[in-house]
């Protein structure tokens, strides 16, 4: 069968959620308000409230919450065959990803841009809210490590990589002062874009490699070292000049890969090589429920609710935007997640189809970003007859740019849940923003580090993915049943929400309880900790929030709305 067919039904799939769907939410469930006054003008500081034109902000809260896990999660979760990859990716955008996006980002709107775990303790109570910022930093931490051994790895596989990567930072700075100068944002777009892909170019024909074993610990642990010291630095900059440009225009690069590589799709009408159902090598995980935690971006991701409600609500300029940016962005990352199934279950699986196993043993160390890049690769040099080194690169940067950028973001929302906890517990030190970043720091790098398969420092990427992907799910579902109940005090419809927080909750505590034995088995003591830490914390979470609807049902609005929990 022709791969076009899986991209057809994934875009008319993606058009009805966009064009019918999300109208409806909008309209109907969370009533946006174009005349309501956003928090980015009540509390404009310049820092990190600033009024945000929302193509800008699409840009940028796309390319935050993408990263790499839309690449990843489709790539090895199609060793199950691509059908269940692709109805999960499709339907997962539309009526759980749209609706948990634009939730987040319309309910933080409404609470003066309070992150999801503050967000709780005004919905559900203050036990609820201390409870909601551990899983939330737990989650942070899980993001950090995993992407910087993610681009680790890329960097060292893909050396090509390098120079363009770093590039993109003074472009992004000066992206963003000269937007700050309201120059005109067309055309400084498409030269940031075009220096972009110049440097691709440039990194094509000239690898870079760290020079040295600098730390110590080998090119990987190097490059994960190096990364945390960047991401510190940048998660400490006003948003305006590195995070929010830097996000922008890697999402108007990601937007012309993906042209790219659906150009390639319906020039080549590459045959879908891989089987629909796959019959799997032993010990490989079930998939119910495994599937709905190893494809969490580009379906549905918890992550997505705490940059909603952590950056990109302090941005909007108007509520209606929240559409745009919110619902819009989980279709962009759909759109990601359906082209690496396409471009693994094609080429790749065709030069590489008697290896299949071997290639995801386990599902521990599966291809990954490695199978979209040459997979990816192939699609785009066949289908354009550009260089495959180019394209190698073109692709690796794209993985590279959105892992990094996760990483900016996520440091800043660890940062702030710290500081938090400094003005909650009145700890003076934990206020300071650099003591801050640097035990945000910490906290990632003794688990990145500490994670191992053996091979090298920082090579526990694939294993801590599973761990991830169940506590993001968690807190999507955590996130869906926020916004469901302050839709059940506002009079409103709750079932459009409701229903895939139960169905996401029920998956994603069956994949942590699945998760929990195998790694106490295998003897990952940190992975069960974290495992354990998260289900107890959402199960009272779960009885906090039941207390407080029991009070709405019976009538006692005043005294759940008042509930400590």
């Amino acid at each position: 069968m022709s791969s076009i067919f899986l991209v057809i039904f994934g875009l008319i799939g993606f058009s009805f959620g966009w064009f019918v769907y999300s109208k409806f939410i909008a309209g109907k469930i969370y009533k946006l308000d174009p005349n309501y006054v956003t928090p980015a003008h009540q509390f404009n500081d310049g820092i990190d409230f600033v009024p945000t034109n929302k193509y800008v902000l699409w840009g940028a809260h796309f390319t935050a919450v993408a990263g790499a896990a839309p690449i990843i999660g489709p790539a090895v979760a199609v060793y199950w065959g691509w059908v269940p990859a692709l109805l999960w990716v499709t339907f997962g955008s539309i009526f759980f990803a749209g609706v948990h996006d634009m939730g987040a980002l319309w309910a933080s709107n409404r609470h003066g841009a309070k992150s999801i775990g503050a967000l709780s303790e005004s919905i559900i109570g203050k036990r609820a809210s201390a409870l909601f910022m551990v899983i939330i930093f737990l989650l942070l931490m899980l993001v950090n490590a995993v992407f910087g051994t993610i681009i680790a790895k890329d960097m060292v596989e893909f050396p090509s990589s390098v120079f363009p990567a770093w590039v993109a930072i003074p472009v992004a700075i000066a992206i963003g002062v000269l937007i700050r100068k309201q120059f005109n944002l067309l055309v400084i777009s498409i030269i940031g874009v075009a220096i972009l892909y110049f440097s691709i170019y440039v990194g094509s024909e000239m690898p870079l490699e760290l020079p040295g074993d600098i730390f110590g610990l080998g090119p990987n642990g190097n490059w994960i070292i190096l990364l945390f010291m960047y991401a510190g630095i940048a998660s400490m900059l006003p948003v305006w000049l590195l995070l929010q440009p830097r996000d922008y225009i890697n999402g108007a690069q990601l937007v012309l890969g993906l042209i790219v590589l659906y150009g390639a799709v319906l020039l080549t009408m590459p045959e879908v090589s891989a089987p629909a159902f796959n019959t799997v090598a032993e010990g490989t995980p079930p998939l119910f429920p495994i599937l709905f935690v190893t494809i969490a971006c580009g379906a549905l991701s918890g992550f997505h609710g705490i940059v909603s409600s952590g950056t990109s609500s302090k941005q909007l300029d108007n509520e209606k935007d929240a559409r745009f940016v919110g619902y819009l962005g989980a279709l962009g990352e759909g759109s990601l997640a359906l082209i690496t199934i396409v471009a693994v279950t094609g080429s790749l699986y065709a030069a590489n189809g008697a290896e299949w196993d071997a290639i995801y043993t386990g599902l521990s160390s599966g291809p990954g970003q490695t199978g979209f890049i040459e997979g990816g690769a192939q699609l785009i040099t066949t289908g354009w007859g550009i260089p495959i080194a180019f394209s190698e690169t073109m692709l690796a940067v794209m993985v590279v740019l959105f892992a990094g950028t996760t990483m900016d973001a996520g440091l800043r929302l660890q940062r702030y849940i710290v500081q938090e906890w400094g003005n909650i517990y009145n700890i003076a030190p934990l206020k300071n923003n650099i003591l801050a970043t640097l035990l945000s720091i910490a906290a990632c790098l003794i688990l990145a580090f500490g994670v191992t398969a053996g091979d090298y420092p920082g090579d526990g990427g694939m294993l801590i993915w599973p761990v991830f992907g169940a506590t993001n799910q968690i807190l999507a579902s955590m996130t869906l049943m926020v916004i469901s109940i302050y839709l059940i005090k506002l009079g409103r419809p709750v079932k459009n929400v409701l229903i895939p927080m139960i169905i996401i909750l029920f998956l994603a505590l069956w994949a942590s309880g699945w998760y929990v034995i195998d790694h106490f088995q295998k003897e990952s003591w940190v992975l069960v900790f974290i495992e354990l830490a998260v289900i107890v914390t959402t199960v009272i979470i779960i009885l906090e929030a039941w207390s407080v609807v029991s009070k709405l049902r019976s009538g006692n609005a005043e005294e759940a709305s008042a509930s400590d929990g």
